[in-house]
């Protein structure tokens, strides 16, 4: 099964290689794992995507809480949640046929943040579904780089 962790943790020097150590040590492989300063610069928030046995995960997120720089472990898999993935795209681009990769771009709210003679980048987010689906329609004119930042995620305010 597919499970989104996020975590909050200090924002310190060797954090992350601590809690990777976590997941590997367990034989998780992780799928994606984004990074960034929180609103507190003395905090970073962690979203990991990991697939894997339920029992497993759960033992993780138990030793998670007790790592002395988490300050909070949430499971956002059964939770209501927004998740987004972040991708730029440098698209080939035929003669004659920019306009087509601009519109694809379009479809998809992607946005063209630098042109060349011979290629866009297209920078999309959103679900992970659109995206690989703006992939798939961009890949036969030919894909020379991807970068992406993998799921971030964030549980629903209260409504």
């Amino acid at each position: 099964m597919r499970h989104i962790i996020s975590a909050t943790v200090t924002n310190k020097i060797g954090v992350l290689a601590r809690i990777i150590g976590l997941f590997s040590a367990r034989g998780f492989n992780i799928d994606s794992l984004a990074v960034g300063e929180t609103e507190d610069p003395l905090l970073s928030m962690m979203t990991i995507v990991v697939k894997g046995d339920e029992s497993v995960l759960e033992q993780v997120r138990k030793q998670l809480g007790k790592v002395i720089d988490v300050i909070k472990v949430s499971d956002l898999t059964n939770e209501e949640h927004v998740e987004r993935d972040f991708m730029l795209v440098k698209v080939n681009v035929p003669v004659g046929r920019r306009g087509e990769i601009i519109e694809i771009a379009n479809i998809f709210r992607g946005k063209i943040v630098d042109v060349g003679k011979k290629d866009l980048v297209i920078e999309i987010s959103g679900p992970e579904e659109r995206v690989e689906a703006m992939l798939d329609l961009v890949r036969p004119f030919g894909i020379k780089e991807v970068a992406r930042t993998g799921g971030i995620a964030m549980k629903r305010g209260l409504k």
